[in-house]
């Protein structure tokens, strides 16, 4: 099939990409770039989505099969209007419009099911009344125009080159022998996927007759702790951590930020918990998860190829670690 990938340079789109041509399908990528370096194979298309006139452009003389859309643009936002333009500008002969959504469009709680409410359109945070909305949009679409939507709404993504600074936030303390800071009691849940799992979800609902008109929890089954988390980060580095634990308050006043410097817990780590239930996904994809361990193991073997050599600034972490630093227990 000819699969086009929006955003297919970076983390998700670069494995769903490699996957793709791995199982022989004619691939192209659209992003805001006249090139990019994966491959001959590949083709490119260069449009802003967020840019809808630019996107119908680029897109007017291109019929493709399958629409993977990834791209979520962090400093404008992506909007509803910009997904739906987006949706049209492809054509009304579509196999499958694949949406990258989030579990964060559920707004809160835990425990989703896909048929769960989504957020409402006055959520306070714009990411996930974007997903929220944007979900919504395309299941209209779906009914009124019979356009083949698939939704997948992942967790926290882990693996090999993730462009966000987690998985290596916590490793870079630990080969240093620093402690980690754990916001609060360290009980607030988290849940992860793993990248290849995540994109071996998206090769499935190609295929999957069952899968149109649905969205799909894609998750490791089990959420964890912020302790058990690190614990696992950890164990995949061989180390033994020293946790100490901050009040999550004292931490914010401080001036602690869970997105930008100075950050304490790696990028947007530290959230109100929101948790899903993938059995559908178990059903429908017959999805089966990379234990944690597993992909954090192939996960660490890439960070050590690759990790940053400049020196973390630890300024902000120090001025906090003296404060409560009596607090501190070996894990």
């Amino acid at each position: 099939m000819r699969v086009l990938v929006i955003g297919g340079t970076l983390f998700i789109g670069r494995n769903l990409v490699d996957a793709l041509l791995k199982a022989g399908h004619e691939v192209s990528v659209m992003h805001r770039k006249s090139e990019h370096s994966l491959g001959r194979k590949v083709g490119n298309i260069a449009a802003d989505r967020n840019d809808p006139e630019s996107v119908k452009t680029a897109l007017k003389n291109e019929k493709f099969d399958v629409v993977f859309d990834n791209v979520y643009d962090w400093q404008r936002g992506t909007t509803a209007a910009h997904v739906e333009q987006t949706a049209k500008a492809c054509g009304d002969h579509l196999h499958r419009y694949v949406f990258m959504s989030s579990v964060a469009a559920y707004g809160d709680g835990l425990n989703h099911h896909e048929g769960d409410a989504l957020a409402p359109d006055d959520h306070p945070d714009s990411y996930v009344r974007n997903k929220a909305q944007s979900e919504r949009m395309l299941f209209r679409m779906h009914q009124r125009y019979g356009t083949p939507v698939v939704t997948i709404r992942p967790p926290y993504i882990y693996g090999p080159a993730n462009p966000f600074y987690r998985e290596a936030f916590f490793w870079d303390r630990m080969r240093e022998g620093r402690p980690v800071i754990v916001p609060g009691d360290g009980r607030r849940l988290m849940q992860f996927v793993f990248v290849k799992d995540l994109v071996s979800a998206c090769l499935k609902v190609m295929e999957e007759p069952n899968a149109v008109g649905h969205a799909f929890n894609i998750a490791n089954p089990r959420p964890l702790t912020q302790t058990e988390v690190v614990q696992a980060f950890a164990d995949a580095a061989g180390r033994k951590p020293t946790l100490v634990r901050i009040p999550r308050e004292r931490i914010l006043q401080a001036g602690g930020n869970p997105m930008n410097a100075p950050l304490y817990f790696g990028v947007y780590f530290d959230m109100p918990a929101i948790t899903q239930v993938i059995s559908k996904a178990q059903r429908v994809l017959r999805f089966k998860a990379t234990p944690f361990a597993d992909g954090l193991k192939e996960t660490y073997r890439w960070y050590q190829r690759n990790r940053s050599r400049q020196p973390q600034d630890y300024t902000f972490e120090d001025r906090l670690l003296s404060r409560y630093l009596v607090a501190a227990t070996a894990s």
